[in-house]
């Protein structure tokens, strides 16, 4: 089967497509055809070699896959060849079939194809978790979110109103990003790379500063976000895409109650009680048509090294998708 791997950590150029055998699944794994591949910044850091756990080399990456089942191991209780699904795998997505474990999938309702269904889990739960798991989202409450018009904030942006977002400050970088936003139900919207667009931040909330914030840029972003949250205000990070990490001192955090939120979302995988319902609850928003899925470009799997070059360079909107 053709697969894209690097066996060394790098830029873009790092990634090459390569010929690898079938893999076999056993106990409770299923292999699927793969049809459509998600591709995210935690697929960059791995090739970096910066992600939050170590990446053991060489690497296929890939963490979102949807396809359809072509065969199972001799453990699988449910699963059958057939079967269109969704899932996320630890690694090896960016390829003609993958291993998955049978109690990850997600079976996917008539009305949605492959490419949506690719689009949806790492950054659709990543935006539910962050709002409700983990920022505790609460009716009327002021939410700042970055890079609005990306894959998690466009999502994030249409959830936070469905979870009774009271005001939704939005952030990007282009007019055509902070358009997106503003179609997707933001309220007010700033360019963060103008100097000053914390203080355009307070004077939206009139001063008080925002209940729950956004953060995954890291560095400067990280510490004036923190300048912008309210009393008892929460800041979920769950990324750095500048690369930098920010240092702050916790203290600062206790004269007005604040509270500073890791997210991983692979610690919500690893609790189905919290994984399949949330996933369901946004198939059904998506063939509802309660949940827009913003597609900012569908290539083919050999232009994986392309598509990070233009997921870094801040140039595209929405999610990337790659296909076998």
């Amino acid at each position: 089967m053709k697969v894209i791997e690097f066996t060394e950590y790098g830029g873009p150029e790092v990634l090459e497509r390569k010929e690898r055998e079938r893999p076999v699944p056993q106990g409770r794994e299923v292999l699927i055809q793969v049809q459509a591949i998600g591709v995210n910044y935690a697929d960059t850091a791995r090739r970096e070699g910066q992600y939050v756990v170590d990446t053991a080399l060489p690497f296929i990456p890939g963490a979102e896959v949807a396809g359809i089942v072509v065969d199972v191991g001799d453990g699988v209780k449910d699963a059958k060849p057939g079967d269109r699904v969704v899932t996320l795998i630890e690694a090896g997505g960016y390829a003609e079939y993958a291993l998955a474990d049978e109690r990850g999938l997600i079976s996917l309702p008539s009305g949605i194809d492959f490419t949506a269904a690719a689009a949806l889990p790492l950054q659709g739960l990543s935006a539910y978790h962050i709002l409700k798991t983990m920022g505790r989202i609460d009716n009327g409450e002021t939410v700042l979110i970055h890079a609005a018009a990306g894959g998690v904030g466009t999502l994030a942006v249409q959830l936070a109103k469905r979870f009774g977002a009271g005001k939704i400050i939005a952030t990007a970088s282009s007019e055509q990003k902070r358009a997106l936003a503003k179609e997707m139900g933001a309220d007010i919207l700033i360019d963060y790379t103008k100097a000053g667009w914390e203080e355009e931040v307070l004077k939206a909330t009139g001063g008080k500063g925002v209940n729950l914030a956004l953060e995954m840029a890291g560095g400067e972003i990280f510490k004036k976000t923190l300048k912008c949250l309210a009393p008892f205000g929460r800041m979920v990070i769950y990324g750095a895409a500048s690369g930098e990490q920010a240092k702050f001192y916790p203290t600062s955090l206790m004269g007005k109650n604040q509270s500073v939120i890791g997210f991983f979302l692979p610690q919500i995988m690893n609790k189905p009680e919290l994984l399949k319902p949330s996933m369901h609850e946004l198939l059904s928003l998506v063939t509802e048509g309660d949940l827009r899925l913003t597609i900012g470009g569908v290539y083919p799997l050999e232009e994986a090294a392309n598509v990070h070059t233009l997921m870094q360079s801040r140039k595209t909107s929405g999610k990337l998708i790659l296909v076998p």
